[in-house]
């Protein structure tokens, strides 16, 4: 009854749909904006801690103020102008505010905005794609789990584990149920995406004596393995190759330096995303191609 009920709402009321998941998509994307920001901190606390503790055992580590994803309020880093509800409204109070601080004055970064933008798009795309169903709840999480761990990456050369071993977990107990694919595609998807870039990993470092990419890149990519099987794997790894010399080529040539490494989280999270969302389509695509060029 309730899902005949569902079908109904969304055959009868799809720009309604939309509408609710992108403004939830906002509300998220603020949201994100906070992990972004905060998580890479409360992380490196915690290592000093730990670092402080095996180091310096009889040493006592000083009490510091609250900091966790809830507490304190947010607050504008410049002047420390904690930021009433009405300035905290996800993309409205930036434009209202002209992309200044209400206090100081100082410049508010654009990229909050544009992750908001980003979520809402996402959101509204996704329930497009899986209806008012359990996969598209499902799917939202993993797409908004992507989100941050691209921005994080890019900031920070980081995919904490905080993030990818949970959804890892989930991936695969979503999956025992079917909800995206079969559950032996999916645990093969998990073993097989690390594995490819472990081998990857130690094949470049055998060879060249560097590094090319860091464990967190494995886990990222078992992930996306988890959440849509072992099929989707050689899709999200040429996708996420294209957009990494694309997008990197494109910094380098404005001026981005050579020595300066750049993470290859955001370019998995980049496949992952589109390969959730039109993996179909790209693979008619393909198919259409290889079948002209025979």
């Amino acid at each position: 009854m309730e899902e005949s009920f569902l079908v109904i709402l969304e055959a009868e009321f799809p720009t309604l749909i939309l509408t609710i998941g992108a403004l939830l998509g906002l509300i998220i994307g603020s949201f994100l904006n906070v992990v972004i920001y905060r998580l890479p901190q409360i992380l490196e606390q915690d290592w000093k801690n730990q670092a402080q503790t095996i180091l310096e055992p009889d040493s006592v580590i000083p009490h510091t103020r609250t900091f966790n994803l809830i507490f304190p309020n947010s607050h504008c880093p410049s002047c420390a102008h904690e930021i009433k509800p009405w300035e905290n409204i996800p993309v409205i109070s930036y434009l209202f505010l002209r992309g200044k601080c209400s206090n100081c004055g100082i410049r508010i970064s654009i990229r909050y905005p544009l992750i908001e933008t980003l979520t809402a798009a996402i959101t509204a795309i996704v329930l497009f794609k899986f209806g008012l169903t359990s996969a598209s709840l499902f799917a939202l999480v993993l797409s908004w789990c992507l989100i941050c761990l691209a921005m994080i990456d890019y900031d920070h050369q980081i995919l904490p584990d905080n993030i990818t071993l949970p959804l890892l977990w989930l991936g695969l107990i979503a999956n025992s149920f079917n909800v995206l694919v079969d559950f032996r595609d999916a645990f093969w998807g998990a073993i097989t995406g690390y594995m490819l870039l472990w081998l990857l990993y130690w094949a470049f470092k055998l060879i060249t004596g560097k590094e090319g990419m860091g464990y967190g890149d494995f886990k990222l990519l078992a992930v996306l393995g988890a959440w849509m099987g072992w099929q989707s794997l050689p899709t999200i790894v040429i996708l996420s190759s294209l957009s990494g010399a694309i997008i990197g080529g494109t910094l380098i040539f404005f001026g981005r330096d050579r020595q300066q490494p750049i993470p290859f989280g955001p370019y998995l999270a980049i496949a992952g995303l589109v390969t959730l969302i039109w993996q179909e389509q790209i693979e008619n695509l393909y198919y259409q191609f290889a079948l002209s060029g025979i």
